[in-house]
């Protein structure tokens, strides 16, 4: 598996290596987010082998870098880890088939206000997930 390599990662200061540009690159190419098991399976599956441990010990680092968020789900009792956007993001998690979704924008952001301006509360930031079924598992629910 040929990533090409990533400018990202000498921006942040970080060394561009093999492993962590491999990493990286798969991370950000995930329509979702993904966990170090993941990782480390679909490097393996296509000629890049790592172990899971250097898997994990990359993710610390990029995530210490803030090129990608460490976010954990209910429904998947680990970590998971997706591309730093610079844009918080919302998902819906199906307990069906474990499928997670984004939600493109944020419904909070006008309730955020307004607690703000009833309470005087500082918020630096907040998460939702919404867990449900998708269409697939909803009709073989209904079947």
């Amino acid at each position: 598996m040929k990533l090409k390599e990533s400018n990202e990662l000498k921006q942040s200061g970080l060394k561009n290596t093999k492993h962590r540009n491999d990493v990286f690159e798969l991370i950000k190419k995930s329509e979702q987010p993904v966990s170090a098991e993941y990782i480390f399976s679909e490097l393996n599956k296509n000629n890049c082998p790592i172990n899971l441990s250097t898997v994990y010990r990359i993710l610390d680092t990029l995530c210490l870098s803030d090129l990608v968020t460490k976010i954990n789900i209910d429904t998947e009792n680990k970590n998971l880890y997706e591309y730093n956007c610079m844009a918080h993001r919302h998902y819906m998690v199906c307990l069906g088939c474990d499928k997670i979704l984004t939600v493109k924008n944020c419904p909070l952001q006008d309730y955020e206000k307004q607690l703000i301006d009833e309470t005087d509360f500082v918020i630096t930031g907040h998460k939702l997930v919404m867990y449900g079924y998708c269409p697939q598992c909803k009709q073989q629910q209904n079947n």
